[in-house]
Protein backbone atom coordinates (compact mmCIF):
# COMPACT_ATOMS: atom_id res chain seq x y z
CA UNK A 1 0.00 0.00 0.00
CA UNK A 2 0.94 3.46 -0.35
CA UNK A 3 0.93 5.85 2.14
CA UNK A 4 0.38 9.94 1.41
CA UNK A 5 2.91 12.26 1.83
CA UNK A 6 2.62 14.75 4.71
CA UNK A 7 4.66 17.92 5.26
CA UNK A 8 5.21 19.85 8.45
CA UNK A 9 2.82 22.92 9.60
CA UNK A 10 -0.21 20.91 8.89
CA UNK A 11 -2.88 21.82 11.84
CA UNK A 12 -6.43 21.46 12.98
CA UNK A 13 -8.08 22.84 16.47
CA UNK A 14 -11.05 21.01 18.01
CA UNK A 15 -13.01 21.68 20.95
CA UNK A 16 -14.42 20.72 23.82
CA UNK A 17 -17.17 21.98 26.18
CA UNK A 18 -16.46 19.82 29.67
CA UNK A 19 -19.59 18.24 31.02
CA UNK A 20 -19.80 16.32 34.19
CA UNK A 21 -18.49 12.76 32.16
CA UNK A 22 -15.33 14.26 31.21
CA UNK A 23 -14.27 15.18 34.91
CA UNK A 24 -11.52 13.03 36.73
CA UNK A 25 -13.90 11.76 39.16
CA UNK A 26 -16.33 10.66 36.06
CA UNK A 27 -13.68 8.56 34.33
CA UNK A 28 -11.78 7.39 37.48
CA UNK A 29 -8.67 9.30 36.80
CA UNK A 30 -9.21 11.62 40.28
CA UNK A 31 -11.61 12.89 42.53
CA UNK A 32 -11.96 16.26 41.59
CA UNK A 33 -14.75 17.86 39.40
CA UNK A 34 -12.55 18.87 36.46
CA UNK A 35 -11.51 18.16 33.28
CA UNK A 36 -9.15 14.83 33.48
CA UNK A 37 -6.02 14.02 31.94
CA UNK A 38 -7.42 10.90 29.65
CA UNK A 39 -10.46 12.95 28.48
CA UNK A 40 -7.74 15.95 27.57
CA UNK A 41 -5.85 13.25 25.44
CA UNK A 42 -8.44 12.12 23.80
CA UNK A 43 -8.93 15.78 22.97
CA UNK A 44 -5.56 16.36 21.72
CA UNK A 45 -5.67 13.33 19.83
CA UNK A 46 -9.10 14.08 17.89
CA UNK A 47 -7.35 17.57 16.40
CA UNK A 48 -3.92 15.13 15.57
CA UNK A 49 -6.51 13.14 13.45
CA UNK A 50 -8.42 16.23 12.29
CA UNK A 51 -5.09 17.32 10.97
CA UNK A 52 -4.59 14.86 8.45
CA UNK A 53 -8.17 13.79 7.54
CA UNK A 54 -8.41 15.42 4.38
CA UNK A 55 -5.52 13.95 2.94
CA UNK A 56 -5.63 10.30 3.94
CA UNK A 57 -7.13 8.30 1.16
CA UNK A 58 -9.63 5.42 2.10
CA UNK A 59 -7.41 2.37 3.33
CA UNK A 60 -5.45 3.83 5.28
CA UNK A 61 -5.33 5.61 8.56
CA UNK A 62 -3.07 6.41 11.63
CA UNK A 63 -2.70 5.35 14.96
CA UNK A 64 -1.41 6.30 18.11
CA UNK A 65 1.85 5.03 19.46
CA UNK A 66 3.25 7.69 21.81
CA UNK A 67 2.08 10.89 23.72
CA UNK A 68 3.35 13.06 26.44
CA UNK A 69 1.41 15.04 28.48
CA UNK A 70 1.79 18.26 30.89
CA UNK A 71 -1.53 19.42 32.27
CA UNK A 72 -0.37 22.83 33.75
CA UNK A 73 -3.92 23.75 35.38
CA UNK A 74 -7.60 22.57 35.96
CA UNK A 75 -10.35 23.71 33.51
CA UNK A 76 -14.11 23.02 35.45
CA UNK A 77 -17.15 22.12 34.30
CA UNK A 78 -19.08 24.39 31.41
CA UNK A 79 -15.79 25.78 30.17
CA UNK A 80 -14.56 25.37 27.08
CA UNK A 81 -11.64 24.29 25.47
CA UNK A 82 -9.73 24.05 22.41
CA UNK A 83 -7.07 21.94 21.51
CA UNK A 84 -4.54 22.90 18.23
CA UNK A 85 -2.51 20.16 16.71
CA UNK A 86 0.38 21.30 14.27
CA UNK A 87 2.59 18.47 12.67
CA UNK A 88 5.94 18.89 13.30
CA UNK A 89 8.07 15.98 12.31
CA UNK A 90 7.23 13.57 9.74
CA UNK A 91 9.71 10.19 9.94
CA UNK A 92 8.60 7.46 7.39
CA UNK A 93 5.31 6.27 8.46
CA UNK A 94 5.91 8.26 11.57
CA UNK A 95 3.72 11.84 12.34
CA UNK A 96 4.55 13.70 15.18
CA UNK A 97 2.01 16.29 16.31
CA UNK A 98 2.38 19.18 18.97
CA UNK A 99 -1.06 20.14 20.76
CA UNK A 100 -1.90 23.13 22.82
CA UNK A 101 -4.46 23.10 24.96
CA UNK A 102 -6.15 26.59 25.60
CA UNK A 103 -8.68 27.56 27.89
CA UNK A 104 -9.90 31.14 27.44
CA UNK A 105 -6.53 31.86 25.40
CA UNK A 106 -4.17 30.70 28.60
CA UNK A 107 -2.47 27.67 28.06
CA UNK A 108 -3.85 24.44 30.05
CA UNK A 109 -1.72 21.69 28.27
CA UNK A 110 0.81 20.68 26.10
CA UNK A 111 1.03 17.44 24.36
CA UNK A 112 3.61 15.62 22.14
CA UNK A 113 1.43 12.89 20.18
CA UNK A 114 3.10 10.30 17.68
CA UNK A 115 0.90 8.19 15.86
CA UNK A 116 1.55 6.02 12.84
CA UNK A 117 0.33 5.74 8.98
CA UNK A 118 -0.64 2.19 9.03
CA UNK A 119 -3.18 0.28 5.83
CA UNK A 120 -6.81 0.30 7.98
CA UNK A 121 -7.26 -3.58 6.96
CA UNK A 122 -4.39 -5.18 7.84
CA UNK A 123 -4.14 -3.50 11.41
CA UNK A 124 -7.10 -4.60 12.11
CA UNK A 125 -6.22 -8.26 10.75
CA UNK A 126 -3.37 -8.24 13.01
CA UNK A 127 -5.83 -7.30 15.90
CA UNK A 128 -7.36 -10.11 15.75
CA UNK A 129 -4.58 -12.58 15.53
CA UNK A 130 -3.76 -14.50 18.73
CA UNK A 131 -1.09 -13.04 20.58
CA UNK A 132 1.85 -14.73 21.26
Amino acid sequence: MEFPEFAPGMNARVELTVTDADTAQSIGSGDVPVLGTPRLLALAEAATVAATARQIPGGVTTVGSRAEIEHRAPTPVGRTVAATATLTKVDGRTLVFDVTVQDRGAIVAEVRVERILVDRQSFISRSERPIG
